[in-house]
């Protein structure tokens, strides 16, 4: 067992932090993506890990959590539930912050070379052995107090990258203006609102979303019958997913990233977002 999972069970905050969010409506039905990360055989959580220099204030993270998007939007306070077919839905529910925020304050290490494989193994055993509770909604935060770190686990089916990130960035404020989110929607609205309400607008956007599911469709079918990815320098081998874990941390030039890529095509997909 690595440092931070030896010693008592996770500190749980009680007190009035319990948030009722009831909204009465019928369930949701999970999106074709959402039902495939559900899969028994990806089941795939997004995991942020976050290195502060200043210690945590657990109350003032609550606090913000409390009174952000993220408590309000649709998929943080629902459950992932079954109908009697097997199919998902999502359902609303009371949102407890005890049972998602989770504060640990075990050390092993003093130093920071310490710290960082403590909060590396302790990634490493989320991955393996703590999947997501199905009986609250499907998200996370673990608080590592004698690392500073924070950890925000979330499960792939509450949405993509993009629109995950877009929520978290509108949950930011500037430092300048509280009260200005982080990320300012630019553009004419008006125009945008105009064109889009135009019949052709609304033909175009139908001839491509049947254009793009045809072409979906076929690589779809292609990749299911015959094609299959390029070996690459650093692929796995047969039953990598069975393969024992371990979790490292690595940094890199951006230089030496190009480096690599040139050398060995296919091996590095480096994806930057600004």
């Amino acid at each position: 067992m690595h440092p931070l999972s030896s010693g008592p069970n996770p500190t749980t905050r009680k007190g009035p932090l319990s948030l009722s969010i009831m909204v009465t409506e019928s369930d949701e039905p999970l999106t074709p993506a959402g039902r495939l990360f559900l899969r028994p055989e990806l089941n795939t959580i997004i995991t942020c890990a976050i290195g502060l220099k200043n210690p945590i204030e657990v109350d003032a993270v609550e606090s913000q959590i409390r009174n952000s998007m993220l408590i309000e939007h649709p998929r943080f306070c629902s459950l992932m539930i079954k109908d009697r077919h097997g199919r998902e839905h999502w359902r609303r529910t009371q949102v407890n912050l005890d049972q998602h925020i989770i504060v640990r304050h075990e050390s092993d290490g003093d130093t920071a070379a310490d710290d960082e494989e403590a909060v590396n193994d302790y990634l490493a055993d989320l991955s393996l052995s703590s999947p997501l509770s199905a009986d609250k909604p499907l998200w996370e935060i673990h608080l590592l107090m004698s690392q500073k770190c924070a950890i925000f686990r979330v499960h792939h089916a509450l949405g993509d990258g993009i629109s995950l990130m877009s929520m978290f960035l509108s949950c930011c404020r500037k430092a300048d203006d509280p009260t200005q989110p982080a990320t300012v929607n630019s553009g004419d609205s008006s125009s945008t609102s105009s064109r889009r309400n135009g019949r052709e607008w609304k033909v175009w956007r139908l001839v491509k979303m049947l254009w793009y599911t045809l072409i979906f469709v076929f690589e779809f079918g292609l990749r299911s019958l015959w094609l299959k990815d390029k070996k690459t320098a650093v692929i796995g081998g047969a039953g990598v997913e069975l393969w024992p874990r371990k979790l490292a941390t690595a940094k890199f030039h951006l230089d030496d990233m190009k480096a690599v890529k040139k050398a060995v095509p296919h091996a590095v997909n480096l994806i930057l977002m600004l």
